[in-house]
This record gives C-alpha cells, sequence and structure tokens, in this order.
C-alpha cells in the first residue's frame, strides 16, 4: 500500500487539522444511537421477531415491529419498511403515485430533482408510465446561488398545490445539501401559504447526519433506501417510507393494491439484518461522515473544488468534487475501486445507467450490490465532471481509499 510522501504528509495534517469535527460526528452518532436503543427499548424488540415468513404474511410479526421502530425513530405516526422497494427511487414513486391524483400539482422546491426522479415525473426527461402520463401538473422552483429560493416559495405554492417535493441531499448537483432547520423553515412556509399541501422530503443520503429527521420538524411524509443509510450496512435491500397516517395509508396502497396496503408482504430475507443494521446506522453514518470529511480536506488541499467545505455543516454523507476532465474521474473511480472489498481487480467504465439522461461511471466493491452506504463513487460523464463520493462502513476505510483515488490521480501528471 504504497501512498506518496506528499499524500502522506498530507492526509496527517488534514487529520490533525479536522480532529474537532471528528469528534463532533461521533457525538451525534452517540445521541442517535441513544436514541434507537431507546425505541428499542420501547417497542420491545426480541429475537422472536428475527424471523422469515411465506405466502401473503397476514400476520408478519417481524415486518410489523420494524414499521413501529421505524416510525418511533423518525418521529413519525407510522412507517413502511419493506424488502419489497428496489430502490430509493421506488419507494419516493411509491408516495407520488399513492397520494397524487390526476389534475394535481407537483411542485420540486429544490430545483429539478435528481435524474432518476425525472423520469418517474417525466417532464424534462419523458417516461412510459410516469406522472406527466397521468395527468398531473408539474412545476419547479429554481435555486438561487445553489440554494433554495426561500423568498418565491409564497409565489410557487397555491391552494391547487397538492403536494411539495424536498430533495434533502445534493444529489448530482453541488448544491447545498439541506438542514434540519432548513427543511423546518421550507414546511412552515408552505403550510402558512396552504395547509393543506403535503410537504413530502427525500431524504435519501441524510438520515441520522443530524439529530432530528425531517417528520420531527413539519414534514408530513418521507421515503428512502435501506441500503443507503438506515440499513447500516447490513440491508440486503429494500426502502421505507415514514409519516403521517393516511399518507403513508395511501402509499402502502401503490405498493400491494387498493383495500391490501400494508397488510400483507412476506418477509423472504431474515429480519435480523434489518434490525440490527438500524442499530448500526447511527455508528455506520459517523463513519461515512468522517470519510466525507477526511476527502474534503485531502482534496481541497491538492487544489480541487469541493463541495461542501471540509468544515461546513453537513445534513448528507455526500462529497461532490470538481475533477475537471473525463480522464480524472475515471482515474479517481478507479482508485476507489482498487482497494474495495470487492471486485477490486475490476476497472470502473462508464455505461448506460437506466433512469439516467447521460452515462455513469461507478465504483461500487460492495457487498450488497449498489449499497452507498459503503464506500463508493460515482459520476454523470458530463463537464465540470464532478465526482460524488459517498459511505464507509469504517473510516478507516474510507481513509485508504481516499488515499488510493488521490494516488490514482497522481499518476496523471
Amino acid at each position: 500500500m504504497a501512498f506518496s510522501e506528499k499524500l502522506e504528509t498530507i492526509k496527517e495534517k488534514v487529520l490533525e487539522k479536522y480532529q474537532n469535527l471528528f469528534q463532533q460526528i461521533d457525538c451525534t452518532a452517540e445521541t442517535n444511537t441513544l436514541k434507537v436503543l431507546d425505541a428499542m427499548r420501547i417497542n420491545r424488540v426480541s429475537e422472536a421477531y428475527f424471523h422469515t415468513t411465506s405466502g401473503y404474511a397476514y400476520d408478519d410479526l417481524g415486518r410489523q415491529k420494524l414499521e413501529e421502530l421505524y416510525a418511533e425513530v423518525m418521529g413519525a405516526e407510522r412507517a413502511l419498511v419493506r424488502t419489497q422497494f428496489v430502490s430509493g427511487t421506488h419507494a419516493l414513486a411509491t408516495v407520488l403515485f399513492g397520494i397524487l391524483r390526476p389534475g394535481d400539482h407537483l411542485l420540486s422546491l429544490t430545483g429539478t430533482p435528481y435524474d432518476t426522479m425525472q423520469t418517474v415525473i417525466g417532464y424534462s426527461n419523458p417516461s412510459s408510465g410516469s406522472l406527466k402520463e397521468f395527468g398531473i401538473l408539474y412545476d419547479e422552483l429554481p435555486l438561487v446561488n445553489n440554494c433554495v429560493d426561500i423568498d418565491s416559495i409564497a409565489a410557487k405554492v397555491n391552494s391547487n398545490t397538492k403536494m411539495v417535493m424536498i430533495q434533502r441531499s445534493r444529489g448530482y448537483s453541488t448544491r447545498n445539501s439541506l438542514t434540519i432547520n432548513d427543511i423546518k423553515t421550507i414546511c412552515e412556509i408552505v403550510k402558512q401559504c396552504n395547509p393543506n399541501c403535503v410537504c413530502f422530503i427525500d431524504n435519501c443520503y441524510g438520515e441520522f447526519v443530524e439529530t432530528l429527521e425531517p417528520t420531527q420538524v413539519g414534514a408530513d411524509i418521507i421515503a428512502g433506501s435501506l441500503i443507503k443509510n438506515p440499513g447500516g450496512g447490513l440491508a440486503l435491500t429494500g426502502g421505507y417510507i415514514a409519516g403521517k397516517k393516511e399518507l403513508v395509508e395511501a402509499a402502502s396502497y401503490r405498493l400491494t393494491a387498493p383495500g391490501m396496503g400494508d397488510e400483507l408482504g412476506a418477509s423472504l430475507a431474515n429480519h435480523r439484518s434489518l434490525f440490527q443494521g438500524f442499530f448500526l446506522a447511527p455508528h455506520v453514518v459517523a463513519q461515512a461522515l468522517k470519510g466525507a470529511v477526511f476527502a474534503a480536506g485531502l482534496f481541497q488541499e491538492l487544489g480541487y473544488q469541493v463541495w461542501p467545505s471540509p468544515e461546513a455543516k453537513r445534513s448528507d454523507i455526500i462529497q461532490a468534487i470538481e475533477l475537471g476532465t473525463a480522464e480524472k474521474l475515471i482515474a479517481f473511480c478507479g482508485g476507489i475501486q482498487r482497494y474495495s472489498p470487492v471486485d477490486s481487480y475490476a476497472a470502473p467504465e462508464p455505461w448506460d445507467m437506466p433512469g439516467y439522461a447521460d452515462q455513469v461511471i461507478m465504483a461500487a466493491g460492495t457487498f450488497i450490490q449498489g449499497a452507498s452506504i459503503e464506500l463508493s463513487a460515482d459520476g454523470p460523464m458530463r463537464p465540470p465532471f464532478n465526482v460524488y463520493l459517498q459511505g464507509g462502513l469504517t473510516f478507516e476505510h474510507a481513509k485508504i481509499g481516499i488515499m488510493s483515488a488521490a494516488q490514482s490521480l497522481e499518476s496523471l501528471l
């Protein structure tokens, strides 16, 4: 494991410089771990809830207990936590199609959504079966200086606006992720304009980064992926929805069928990994966050533009780095892959990934395919060729992978 003397020197400088930030992240993890433990104690989690079920699974006690646990931790009335969700986008789409009806107005307050959500909506990226095909009206509020245009929300939200959609993370952009306080302010403004408007938060990459979740500060419903933050690196697949009872129920009818909702859905995989992953999630998220701070500090020292800066307040686990060329983007992902625990011999290449307008390159030598809570890096093959780094089950692995990525860039010089 031969990294250059220059990189080793910068590494030690960054680790010393941001030691206080690493300690703050650990404090947040401890607070969130206590929150999860309290919820497990209150809901009397036991081994009896870990077993699989089959068929209709009307009386899947483990599934019910897991959803009670998520609702408790998220400060929600009800939750839907299922391995039947194939991705975070699937969970988000289930909320949209479950609640919205033809003629309803959907408004994105965080500018243009993430690539895969654009195909779900169907306006900027037409797709069969999209919201547009079902007659859902759509509009978006452009960002101003990479931030939500708070002052213009009132002009966009009206009595016909059924739902506002708010993307917490930066996605494939350099905009700021939204803090819990940001989300609280936005929801308050929306409710002043239209008390009946549903505030829906795409919570992907944000769980356990702060000590509160959006449903604890005014959001009506949230959704995310289990192979990101809340799965703790152990969930094999799945997603979740949490929020007000009637909204989660409406979404459940889209997941299964009207009249059935969350009453059925077999747990073919052992629930143990979902309970244990949720328990580990605050710690694992902290590991990923420390890796993101380290990456920001290291690449800033190397002269690259980074978002967010190392010192910035974070509300998701994503670290964006502007690399400038396709060659550097490919080299960076190759460096991450080289020190991955799985498929380290593979060389990432750009490919036509479903749901994306541009080719995407992805380094993902992960135990669970596509699990972005594990150390991974990806980016669309378009200028300015930003790479988006996320995850890391351990800070040790994150440091090694990031150093390898930097070494790959050095080798191009």
